[in-house]
């Protein structure tokens, strides 16, 4: 199945701890396309740092469900700690799509529910894959154009 993750950090060498988290996705999906790396400005949350961000474009055998373990697990490895909602962290992995699947449960929402917001999402996956489109959203150029204006 095609999936969509993103990748951000603001800790740490975000820069090395993003491609190690790229390393550790390729033991277990195949990587088709990773965007170059954004730095950008934290969205919501307490005042931190800028993040680094990117997207990976793949694909995996894994259910949706063994997917957001996995990331969980990669980001927990990189020394994630989970004490402040959107806070800053050494490493931040998001599954924003997979395929056409839609999921609505209180441990995974696809596609990602504010993906369609995020400029730090939209941006790196438009340069990877620009005719891509966001299931109930529409072109994610599109989207992009409309967080620009």
């Amino acid at each position: 199945m095609k999936v969509v993750i993103a990748l951000g950090s603001n800790l740490g060498d975000s820069e090395a701890l993003l491609h190690n988290a790229v390393k550790s996705l390729r033991d277990h999906i195949s990587v088709e396309a990773l965007s170059s790396f954004h730095r950008t400005a934290p969205v919501g949350g307490p005042e931190q740092p800028d993040y680094l961000n990117a997207v990976l474009i793949g694909r995996s055998d894994l259910a949706p469900d063994e997917l957001l373990t996995l990331l969980h697990k990669i980001e927990a490895d990189a020394g994630r700690q989970r004490l402040e909602h959107w806070g800053p962290r050494t490493l931040d992995l998001d599954l924003i799509a997979y395929g056409d699947v839609v999921i609505d449960s209180p441990a995974l929402a696809l596609p990602h529910p504010r993906a369609h917001e995020r400029a730090f999402v939209l941006a790196p996956w438009s340069e990877i894959d620009p005719a891509a489109e966001l299931v109930g959203k529409g072109a994610i150029a599109d989207l992009l154009r409309q967080l620009q204006v």
